[in-house]
């Protein structure tokens, strides 16, 4: 890329040198450059990014961030080369390892990469594939029907952001290998010990080859892929995430029956399975997705898990690859099958998967909508003809959100060449498919809803039931809601008595603390800054909105208020723009009751007021749990807060080291109401020295589903629990 020349913009002569053989250009700018500067950006200063540079350059573009969501999504790209060979029948087992030192490998039994020279750019089979984008065998050519790779460039976008990466591909009774090192393909000269990243590397100058020797007897074909992660790309602190990992291979295992996926973590990283030691799972389901229905689901259910089949065809006009080599625009016939595992169970909550030929599109896409569509249109048609068993009004209409209500679903569709929005394949937007998958529904779940067999009849007209009481029951909470909600939460005259609210009306300044206890009120008070910080009393423990209703939760108290004071309504009709504060802040004791207090807050956040944990606006105050008193010089005292035993530990061993001495015994704080007003607005309100922990929805999506564990309906895994963690039990940790 050619050096840009300076730019002048001031009022004397600027003189840019041409390329050879071209004149200077030279002028006079006016006052403020403009002309300057204009003349001055020539076509010299356009960069042209070839091969792997590009990816090198915005790696965003392709895997989405440089954090750990983006090193998880190079490790799919592997992985899912590997089950697209699954899914056409070539493969039936993959192996994955998380190495010590930061590499990750990936090995499968299906055909292996080509190792033959692919004669338009005169390269092996194994060196496109891992250095030119938009290159490989799932644009039509025959070789994959139906794949999750569809744009050509997740191996060699792998290999561009990677230090090092080795290939090995068994086909014919020889092992094929060939080594990169950022994108480039050379040499390494390893040590003894085994393959390093930073060893000496010699790039192939005049041609590139395979390195070929006799494959091990019995090794059949199959593909390895070794590769670590090029840190001048990724975050320091990015990793892989073997919980992530496990979730998506259990995922594919379900999606892929008869698929077995082996994951290996030999790291030894705290807080991972593999930390005494090398971790192994296997996972393998003959099932296929009513088994992955049935693992979802977590309520009791209501029917039992049905499959709805079918598939359609549709034409598209797309540029194929003819006999020359030449992309020629062509009608083609497309095939897509349909296949969904759906139940409804008693509970509230919706968990609909969706995917396309296995990859997972978690923002939907023409795919789920068509089988939305169809759900809501077979269900109004089937209340309207039993609307006097029913009892079901002439002014009564379905929703959507009555006919998800409970429901667990799995979708699935497998197209070849589907059309994605992105690299990341999150939404699918081939329009056919909607069309397609709503006629499969709508056909299947009629007949079912209708048969004449005793079980399915029964469970057919407790769904009818569960669906309109859904109905009535958002009808009752919206017409709640529409009278006790104020049309100006700042000028009513209805807000909660016990509210003390602040003065200021700036939205982004002020803040509501959420206080456990009157007695934690009238300390808070005082330790307050009245001008932006707003308190708001609670009594105890609130209503547990996990297996509570919509209309249960309106009429608790607690839950109406904090409701009420927010300003922003909940659940569907939550509006994010007319929250009263910029923070809530949940401020409890830092004791057992106190971290269930906290729980259920967040439970009732997470489930009504998502939209203001997800934009990072709920708060834990962390109050501290110890204050040590230590004597200096004269009658001054010095006070050290600490906030956790571990802290409390370092802190006694510095000052002994120092020869200072501290009084006992030590002060344990169990409740807000011990502190005085100054220990309070120090320690935990004062925004120049308080510690504030954000609530993350994966924190809110953690603390509901522990809440649902061990407050739920469920007795059996709750008694599992307690007996699998009775042995751990630290007596000390419990406030007595």
């Amino acid at each position: 890329m050619a050096s840009q020349p300076p730019v002048r913009t001031d009022s004397r002569p600027v003189v840019l040198s041409g390329p050879a053989g071209a004149s200077p250009a030279s002028g006079t700018a006016p006052s403020g450059g403009s002309r300057s500067a204009a003349s001055g950006y020539t076509a010299r200063h356009l960069s042209v990014l070839e091969g792997l540079e590009a990816v090198r350059k915005r790696p965003g573009m392709y895997i989405g961030t440089t954090d750990s969501a983006g090193l998880m999504h190079c490790l799919w790209e592997i992985i899912d080369n590997a089950v697209d060979e699954a899914l056409g029948d070539h493969c039936t087992r993959i192996e994955v390892v998380l190495h010590p030192d930061g590499s990750v490998s990936v090995k499968d039994n299906g055909r292996g990469i080509p190792v033959d020279i692919e004669p338009k750019t005169g390269l092996s089979g194994v060196e496109v594939v891992f250095t030119k984008l938009h290159a490989g065998g799932k644009f039509g050519g025959g070789s994959y029907t139906a794949s999750g790779g569809l744009h050509g460039v997740g191996a060699s976008v792998v290999n561009a952001l990677s230090m090092r990466l080795d290939v090995e591909v068994d086909r014919g009774g020889r092992t094929h290998a060939m080594s990169f090192r950022r994108g480039e393909p050379g040499t390494f000269q390893d040590p003894p010990e085994g393959p390093q990243p930073e060893t000496p590397f010699t790039p192939f100058v005049d041609g590139s080859q395979l390195r070929v020797r006799r494959a091990p007897r019995g090794a059949g074909t199959g593909s390895r892929i070794r590769y670590w992660a090029d840190r001048q790309i990724f975050l320091k602190g990015a990793t892989f995430s073997y919980d992530e990992l496990v979730t998506r291979a259990r995922q594919t295992s379900y999606l892929v029956p008869g698929l077995c996926i082996v994951l290996r973590d030999e790291r030894g990283l705290p807080g991972t399975p593999g930390q005494d030691g090398p971790h192994e799972e296997t996972f393998w389901h003959d099932a296929g997705i009513g088994e992955f229905v049935e693992f979802l689901a977590t309520d009791p259910a209501v029917n039992d898990v049905w499959r709805l089949r079918g598939e359609g065809h549709f034409t598209e006009t797309v540029p194929v690859l003819d006999s020359r080599g030449h992309m020629t625009p062509q009608e083609v016939q497309r095939e897509c099958g349909v296949d969904i595992a759906l139940r409804w169970g008693t509970g509230y909550d919706t968990e609909a998967r969706s995917f396309v030929n296995i990859i997972s599109t978690p923002k939907g896409g023409t795919h789920v909508a068509g089988f939305e569509q169809a759900l809501l249109r077979v269900f109004r048609k089937l209340v309207e003809e039993n609307s006097r068993r029913l009892k079901f009004g002439k002014d009564d209409k379905l929703e959507k959100d009555d006919v998800l209500e409970g429901l667990t679903a799995v979708v699935t569709v497998r197209l070849s060449e589907p059309q994605f929005e992105g690299q990341t394949k999150e939404v699918l937007g081939t329009a056919a498919v909607r069309g397609i998958v709503s006629r499969v529904v709508e056909r299947e779940l009629t007949a079912l809803l209708t048969s004449t067999k005793r079980t399915e009849k029964m469970q057919a007209g407790l769904l009818l039931e569960k669906v309109v009481g859904a109905m009535r029951t958002r009808v009752t909470a919206r017409q709640h809601k529409e009278t006790q909600r104020r049309k100006n939460a700042l000028e009513t005259s209805s807000l909660p008595a016990k509210l003390a609210d602040c003065r200021s009306d700036q939205v982004s300044r002020s803040e509501l603390f959420i206080v456990e206890g009157d007695s934690a009120l009238g300390t808070a008070k005082l330790a307050r800054n009245s001008e932006f910080q707003a308190l708001l009393p609670i009594r105890g423990k609130i209503l547990n909105v996990q297996k509570a209703s919509v209309a249960d939760m309106l009429k608790n108290a607690e839950c109406a208020s904090i409701i009420q004071v927010v300003g922003a309504g909940s659940g569907r009709t939550f509006d994010l723009s007319s929250v009263r504060y910029g923070k809530i802040i949940l401020m409890t004791d830092a004791d057992v009751d106190g971290a269930h207090i906290r729980t259920l807050l967040l439970t009732l956040f997470f489930r009504y007021m998502r939209p203001l944990v997800e934009a990072g606006r709920v708060y834990a105050a962390v109050p501290p749990l110890h204050r040590i008193e230590v004597p200096c010089r004269g009658k001054k005292v010095e006070y050290v807060y600490t906030y956790s035993e571990a802290e409390l530990h370092e802190v006694l061993s510095r000052l002994s080291k120092r020869g200072r001495r501290w009084k006992e015994p030590i002060q344990r704080y169990k409740g807000l109401g011990e502190m005085d007003a100054d220990q309070l607005a120090e320690t935990t309100m004062d925004p120049r020295r308080r510690t504030l922990r954000r609530v993350q929805v994966a924190d809110a999506a953690a603390a509901e589903k522990v809440f649902s564990l061990l407050m739920g309906n469920e007795v059996a895994p709750r008694k599992d629990f307690i007996i699998q963690g009775a042995a751990r039990l630290d007596r000390e940790r419990i406030d007595a």
